[in-house]
């Protein structure tokens, strides 16, 4: 039996998304798919646009056998943190393959590149902070230590998103000396960004997001019709999350804190909770305030990251626990196939890592993290509604579908 690990956003689920499934099958002759899915808030610092349990049932229907969640604590970090969380979940359930979208299409320059930064490990630390003390974003740190280490060296292009995150998961499988083989399958028609529909089937996620927003342009060739359907229910009865509806929460957060309890807040540093605290008072929308605050050494998806940690009031001592280890200490399960039930079966006595089907079975200060942003989630309903959502965290329990 073979299987293959996905890592997901699914934000919502589309046909590039499902031809990357189908592909990962293919390329990993795999007979099993698990997928570790990011929970209510994302890795670009972003409140999904439907809950965690309805993409779950994208996924599984579309032909996931295995939704587990990423931790709180990973899925909304910086690409080193986010995929050594996604790989250690991965590993402890057996996955032979982790396969993942990337500009490239090429596996070897990823291993290639790994190797390479490891052998110069001391002069590319030494590079990123001589361009961290010019001013620039830590990303963009990066980009040019790796360019004046690189010379003419045909090594991988990590200015590219999904190459970024790729190389971030190749390393993770080094690091923790996992058994997992590394593929990846090259990105059609839509770039990660893409704001605009560029083919008549793909689009991006951002793009499709902007639609359903705008109601401009309709989506239906572009994702699966389980994902439509899924969508305009949620549209009907609920909402479709965005940071505008947090607007009014996270402004009250930052104006009744003071800006000490804005400079305990995880990822609040070099004196920035001044800045936040000024920009809040003349804005007057989410979008208002993240063009006050942006500078050239704070990316957008940065400062994002970091009012969701405002939003729900993470500090940077409750993250301390999973600085340490870098791993997730427990797995999280969010639904399962026919397939991926007998799997879990099967491996269920070799598991490392204790396997949750429901929150009060378990306890851990990253699990208080992950039930404190669903309900920061949930925040944007009002009564009954709100306390009806909430109560999903502790009594939905692993969707099944056959």
């Amino acid at each position: 039996m073979s299987v293959v690990g996905l890592v997901v956003e699914y934000n919502p689920f589309h046909n590039g998304h499902l031809y990357h499934l189908r592909e990962s099958i293919k390329k990993s002759n795999a007979s099993v798919v698990i997928a570790v899915m990011s929970g209510h808030f994302l890795q670009r610092g972003e409140p999904a646009i439907v809950s965690k349990w309805t993409r779950t049932k994208m996924a599984l229907y579309c032909g996931v056998d295995l939704v587990v969640e990423l931790p709180y604590a990973f899925a909304t970090q910086k690409a080193e943190t986010f995929a050594s969380g996604a790989v250690s979940i991965l590993d402890a359930l057996g996955c032979d393959y982790l396969c993942f979208g990337s500009e490239l299409g090429d596996i070897n320059p990823f291993i290639s590149t790994n190797h390479f930064l490891e052998q110069s490990k001391a002069e590319y630390e030494d590079l990123i902070q001589h361009y961290v003390k010019t001013g620039v974003s830590y990303p963009k740190a990066l980009t040019l230590a790796y360019k004046n280490l690189n010379g003419d060296k045909e090594l991988l292009d990590l200015s590219l998103p999904n190459n970024i995150l790729g190389f971030y998961y190749v390393r993770a499988i080094l690091q923790q000396h996992s058994k997992i083989k590394p593929l990846t399958i090259k990105r059609t028609s839509a770039g990660y960004h893409d704001q605009q529909f560029r083919s008549p089937t793909i689009a991006s996620a951002t793009s499709i997001r902007k639609a359903l927003f705008s109601e401009n342009h309709p989506i239906q060739s572009y994702v699966p019709e389980v994902t439509l359907q899924f969508l305009q229910e949620n549209k009907k009865n609920y909402h479709l999350h965005r940071w505008e509806l947090y607007f009014h929460l996270l402004k009250y957060r930052i104006m009744t804190m003071t800006t000490e309890e804005i400079g305990s807040i995880y990822e609040v540093e070099e004196g920035l909770e001044h800045r936040i605290k000024r920009c809040i008072q003349s804005s007057s929308s989410f979008q208002e305030f993240m063009e006050s605050l942006k500078t050239k050494r704070y990316t957008w998806t940065r400062l994002q990251r970091l009012c969701t940690h405002l939003l729900t009031n993470t500090t940077k001592e409750q993250m301390k626990c999973m600085n340490e280890g870098q791993t997730s200490p427990y797995i999280r399960l969010l639904g399962m196939s026919s397939e991926g039930q007998a799997y879990l079966s099967h491996i269920k006595k070799q598991l490392m890592l204790p396997l949750l089907s429901k929150v009060t079975s378990f306890d851990h200060p990253l699990l208080d993290l992950d039930i404190k942003a669903a309900h920061a989630y949930q925040m944007i309903y009002n009564e009954p509604i709100r306390t009806k959502r909430l109560k999903e965290e502790f009594s939905t329990p692993p969707i099944r579908v056959r």
